[in-house]
């Protein structure tokens, strides 16, 4: 039977910067349908709202090297920082689509990661590719950007979505139509496929997968053998897990959870970002909230925040995990430990 572990809707209002002695508001409920569950999230598990009044929050990140979070807010093409005793500042400005000319659709960076030197990847939308922030983020952070991937055999990506790095140094990325003006119709797109990639350190570029409809969030399991793919298609919305051949290729594609049911139950949101914890359990985003699946595909339970959600991300020691919905930036303690803490 299914339990909730309830917590309080939200109790009261709160600005978007917050002193350190605050007392965040909570929202949403625990859903329990596993007792899996209980020895990775607490019995009295609160989700915290700890900033808000965003258009889409999307793409957090830990930098350990200074203790802060990095999110993307997508429509508005900026970045936010979240500090513990600061709150959410304005961290860079544009964040995803650098061009001169008005455009519509949503252009601001999406996922953001960190690669083997501490440098601040995304994948931006409205330039249609990946880049590398040039300056290190312990500088004065500016606008400025290095090229990673921006075209498939001389064709042009649709709009970088999310993205994760293998321990050799490759980068792994999905590339939905979201980002363009019109989406699947629009006269700009240049492939007729959304694809699943990777760059190797040498700047190649090899096409992984290109029968999914809408590739979004992506994530290794802890050995780095099998590979997570979300798609954020409410037709079809499955994650997909595939063998990592080689360390370059993937095989044996299958569909790893199906969240049809819960669509059809009216769950808000679409699988969307995801993270791994040590023992292999998926925390991903999708209808309801945050999906926690076991490494065999079983759905154990849902951080049910109250909005479509977007994507997530371990911090601070690594049993932190920020959450990013809507116009919310949430978090919750856990008793499980994400991987690379």
């Amino acid at each position: 039977m299914t339990r909730f572990w309830p917590a309080a809707f939200l109790t009261m209002a709160m600005c978007q910067t917050a002193p350190e002695s605050q007392v965040f508001p909570t929202a949403g409920s625990i859903e329990v349908l596993h007792e899996a569950l209980h020895a990775l999230v607490p019995v009295d598990a609160q989700l915290e709202i700890i900033a808000e009044g965003y258009e889409w929050s999307e793409g957090p990140v830990w930098v350990p090297d200074g203790g802060y979070l990095l999110f993307s807010d997508i429509p508005p093409n900026r970045i936010y920082k979240w500090q513990e005793d600061v709150g959410a500042t304005l961290f860079l400005e544009p964040s995803g689509y650098t061009g001169d000319l008005p455009r519509g659709g949503e252009v601001g960076s999406n996922g953001l990661t960190l690669d083997h030197e501490g440098h601040l990847v995304m994948a931006q939308h409205g330039d249609r590719r990946i880049a590398r922030l040039a300056h290190p983020l312990n500088t004065s952070p500016a606008a400025e950007y290095l090229t990673i991937a921006d075209q498939y055999h001389g064709l042009r990506f649709n709009s970088p979505n999310d993205l994760t790095f293998h321990s050799s140094g490759a980068l792994y990325f999905t590339d939905p139509p979201y980002g363009l003006e019109h989406s699947m119709e629009d006269p700009a797109k240049d492939l007729d496929f959304q694809g699943v990639y990777r760059v190797a350190t040498d700047g190649s570029i090899t096409l992984l997968e290109s029968g999914m409809s809408r590739p979004n969030g992506i994530a290794f399991s802890p050995d780095e053998r099998t590979l997570y793919v979300a798609n954020s298609d409410p037709a079809d919305p499955i994650w997909m897990a595939y063998d990592v051949v080689d360390d370059d290729t993937l095989a044996n594609g299958r569909v790893f959870f199906d969240a049809s049911h819960l669509v059809a139950e009216g769950r808000r949101g679409l699988p969307d970002g995801l993270k791994v914890d040590v023992a292999g359990n998926l925390f991903a985003t999708g209808p309801g909230g945050v999906l926690v699946l076991s490494p065999e595909g079983r759905h154990l339970g849902t951080l049910q925040t109250g909005q479509a959600t977007s994507n997530c991300a371990f911090g601070n020691d690594g049993r932190t995990l920020y959450i990013t919905a809507d116009m919310y930036l949430m978090r919750l303690r856990l008793l499980t430990v994400g991987t690379g803490f």
